[in-house]
């Protein structure tokens, strides 16, 4: 299949996935400044951090005080992470959030204990539990997500059949408890996706779902983001997951190169070259980039920033 989308989504994710991840402590105020950069550039969903424990990710111990201090603009969702129960009340507490309904199954069980402490059936009866307290608050259960699901640093490969098979869960519980999923994400959670295994794993979940859009969470930690998000592309996938100057990576992940999501600024830049739609201004964005790395004080992979677009490189040329 060779279908590019007209126009992509972008789920800006860096204030969360890069900030959790540092190694220095992130002022308040300039997490709250990159986010209300952010909102500037035409990204319509921001990702401005994560309610979880203090403890196992320091960096997200302001989570509160961040959603309390961005500045709201029309057209922009503000979304967080949550993994439990106790995540998603202090979410809804907030009252500044735009909130949706996430159902998560794992491609691996070892990760999955690492990352929550779970077993797989530990794992799928929480889903219910979380459907449950949705819909006490009336929040939409639209989206499904499986983390590792191209691979996994403790136990290697993940087949493609897994990875259908963990869909088909999801939509039946979504289903028996009333609700319908329109999205499910797979997650490249620690880098183990090539092209092919994007082809191979998308082509799977596609042909068993044709009635579910897909969308991608791609590390970049062996250099394959890119291609891989190209190689999405090609699938019609029109859903992205990405992080400004490509901030990031995962704690869990026990890599010591575990790298961020794909740059949006670069995945955003390779969109505009293909004639496809972003909505979003590159050069506000690449300033997005530049603040991005000036606030963690070290080089940040993004290469467009430093490079910039073609688009100005022209205009400059007359």
């Amino acid at each position: 299949m060779n279908s590019l989308p007209p126009r992509v989504h972008i789920h800006e994710e860096g204030p969360r996935e890069g900030f959790q991840i540092e190694r220095g402590p992130i002022p308040t105020a300039q997490k709250i400044r990159l986010v209300d950069a952010l909102a500037e550039t035409g990204l319509a969903d921001i990702q401005v951090t994560s309610f979880v424990h203090p403890g196992k990710v320091p960096g997200m111990a302001d989570a509160e005080a961040v959603v309390a201090g961005i500045t709201p603009r029309p057209g922009v969702r503000f979304t967080a992470l949550w993994l439990n129960q106790r995540g998603l009340e202090r979410a809804i507490a907030t009252g500044r959030l735009h909130l949706e309904g996430k159902l998560t199954l794992y491609g691996s069980d070892a990760f999955l204990k690492r990352n929550q402490n779970r077993d797989p059936e530990a794992q799928r009866a929480a889903q219910p539990e979380l459907i449950a307290m949705y819909q006490a608050h009336d929040i939409p259960v639209r989206t499904g997500f499986v983390t590792a699901a191209f691979g996994c640093n403790f136990e290697g490969d993940v087949p493609a059949e897994r990875v259908v098979r963990l869909v088909d869960e999801m939509r039946a519980i979504a289903r028996d408890h009333g609700e319908e999923l329109s999205l499910v994400g797979l997650g490249d959670t620690m880098a183990w996706a090539t092209p092919e295994r994007i082809r191979r794993v998308v082509g799977a979940v596609q042909d068993a779902n044709p009635d579910v859009a897909l969308s991608l969470h791609l590390h970049d930690t062996r250099g394959l983001g890119l291609a891989n998000a190209y190689a999405g592309l090609q699938m019609g996938v029109a859903h992205f997951d990405a992080a400004v100057a490509g901030l990031g990576g995962c704690p869990f992940a026990a890599h010591a190169g575990a790298a961020g999501n794909i740059c949006t600024e670069d995945f955003a830049f390779m969109c505009a070259e293909m004639g496809i739609e972003t909505g979003i201004d590159l050069e506000k964005l690449i300033a997005c980039a530049v603040l991005a790395e000036e606030i963690v004080g070290h080089p940040l992979p993004g290469k467009v920033k430093t490079g910039g677009s073609l688009a100005a490189l022209r205009a400059r040329l007359g």
